[in-house]
């Protein structure tokens, strides 16, 4: 069963004239949204409200992020947090595992961990020059934290996650923070991600269902959304409305350009 029950709008705790985000359609009107469903997409055109519900679910739920600061503090995230405080989340059973994850959060991660791999082979490279002469015991003591350190950052993204493809540094970042009895929220995943690699995503998102994860996904991607009895909602419709997959405009202006792209190429 899964963790999150239902997403509702407290409009008492609603100023409609505080602006952003309560100014975005769907989340002045927002409806009761069921999310018993194990998979929930949100869907719609770049501003409909999907990422700025997304984000406004994922700190009510207190999820921690990847590759961000606390949510607390983050500047980015300071009218969600408004957002969040408006939002009831009921539960099936409350959970804090699982993580909040950003396509933008994802590259700025792949940079510091970069950045700080550097830095400790740098500080392993000083012990080496300043323990030159003593013995091999006090240089272990030395260097031990930085390559254990070192040693479980390998182990668990690989000798280089920002040289890696993005997609490869993607699938394995996600695989490396998995843990089951998890809610997991992406905002728009596909964004470092080849066709085949989405599909690589679905399967493992298919194998951490089984391990009862639960997933609320906001995407563009027509190959994301195929996911089997997978629930989606369009954030272009006021308020929220779910859709079955064959009528989303995303499914269907992709399958006309694919069965006859030179009707669309010609009005270039």
């Amino acid at each position: 069963m899964p963790f999150l029950r239902s997403v509702s709008l407290r409009r008492s705790l609603t100023d409609p004239d505080a602006g952003f985000p309560f100014s975005v359609p769907v989340v002045r009107q927002l409806e009761p949204l069921d999310m018993n469903p194990a998979i929930t997409f949100l869907v719609g055109e770049n501003g409909s409200g999907k990422s700025t519900l997304l984000e406004g679910i994922a700190l009510a739920a207190h999820l921690p992020t990847v590759g961000s600061e606390s949510t607390d503090t983050d500047a980015t995230l300071a009218s969600q947090r408004v957002l969040a405080e408006a939002l009831s989340l009921k539960w099936n059973h409350r959970v804090h595992r699982g993580f909040f994850l950003r396509a933008e959060d994802f590259f700025g991660f792949t940079k510091s961990l970069s950045k700080l791999r550097t830095e400790m082979l740098a500080e392993m490279d000083r012990i080496e020059v300043e323990y030159e002469g003593r013995s091999a015991y006090a240089k272990g003591l030395a260097r031990g934290p930085f390559a254990a350190s070192l040693h479980d950052m390998e182990r668990r993204y690989g000798i280089d996650l920002d040289a890696n493809s993005h997609g490869q540094s993607f699938l394995r970042l996600f695989r490396s923070r998995f843990v089951p009895d998890g809610l997991y929220l992406l905002d728009e995943p596909e964004a470092p991600l080849s066709p085949q690699s989405q599909l690589a995503l679905m399967s493992m998102i298919g194998t951490m269902l089984q391990d009862r994860a639960q997933f609320i996904i906001a995407t563009h991607s027509p190959i994301l959304l195929g996911f089997p009895n997978a629930t989606i909602y369009s954030c272009d419709q006021v308020p929220i409305q779910r859709v079955e997959y064959e009528q989303l405009d995303h499914v269907v202006i992709t399958r006309d350009f694919l069965n006859g792209r030179e009707r669309f190429l010609k009005y270039l």
